[in-house]
């Protein structure tokens, strides 16, 4: 019914024409100015501190651990949602202003930290005990051995999941616009809110979306094809 109403009307269909090209270069600047530096952003800091995390889990001393789990409890028992609106406009009311885009880096630097310290804490321990008890018998320290052997090969056990929270990660940057981050959704909230033709710019929105995740999915896959070759050597 939509697309009939559209192809019978030529007017229509040409300011819909018109509309959609005008709106691809906003939507991609959008994306090239906010959205991947956002996700690449969030994920490297996201990264470091899922790597700290995960090492204060398997600690022997205490202090790390109950630490390491409360933060770690509290972010994957809460929204993101909540968790960017209690950074952008709770922290504020107490005297804390923190700008939208520092803000989102933050916010999704913390959950990105929470949710990836799972998956590398269950790659270091996936790690057979013998290689540890071998990088002792040849002399290495506690940290010699974790950076030269066990963690290289639990790299390659976390690097599928890591891959899909990066992925997801760049879908859930879209929430950023919540919070005024003038990223690629955002944009195209705006053009929509202008034009009032909602579904063909959530629909382009979506479609670079699509096409983004795509292409990392097979960057995903071919980064594993190498690591594996790299670490059979």
């Amino acid at each position: 019914m939509y697309l009939s109403s559209i192809f019978s009307d030529p007017v229509r269909l040409e300011r819909l024409t018109d509309i959609s090209q005008s709106s691809w270069v906003p939507l991609l600047e959008g994306l090239i100015q906010y959205t991947i530096p956002l996700s690449l952003i969030t994920f490297v800091l996201g990264l470091v501190l899922a790597v700290i995390t995960a090492l204060a889990r398997i600690s022997t001393v205490k202090i790390f651990q109950i630490i390491a789990r409360v933060y770690v409890s509290i972010i994957r028992g809460t929204p993101l949602l909540v968790q960017l609106f209690i950074l952008f406009y709770g922290l504020p009311t107490v005297g804390i202003v923190i700008a939208p885009f520092p803000a989102a880096v933050l916010g999704f630097s913390l959950n990105v930290g929470a949710y990836a310290s799972e998956v590398i804490r269950a790659s270091i321990l996936s790690i057979p005990k013998g290689q540890w008890e071998a990088a002792n018998t040849i002399g290495m320290t506690y940290t010699q051995s974790l950076r030269r052997v066990i963690l290289p090969q639990a790299a390659r056990v976390s690097i599928p999941p890591l891959s899909n929270t990066f992925i997801s990660l760049i879908k859930d940057t879209s929430l950023a616009s919540l919070i005024l981050v003038t990223e690629m959704f955002r944009i195209a909230q705006q053009v929509a809110a202008s034009t009032y033709e909602f579904l063909l710019l959530y629909g382009q929105a979506a479609l670079i979306y699509w096409v983004v995740c795509f292409l990392l999915s097979v960057g995903q896959g071919r980064l594993e094809h190498r690591f594996d070759r790299y670490v059979s050597r």
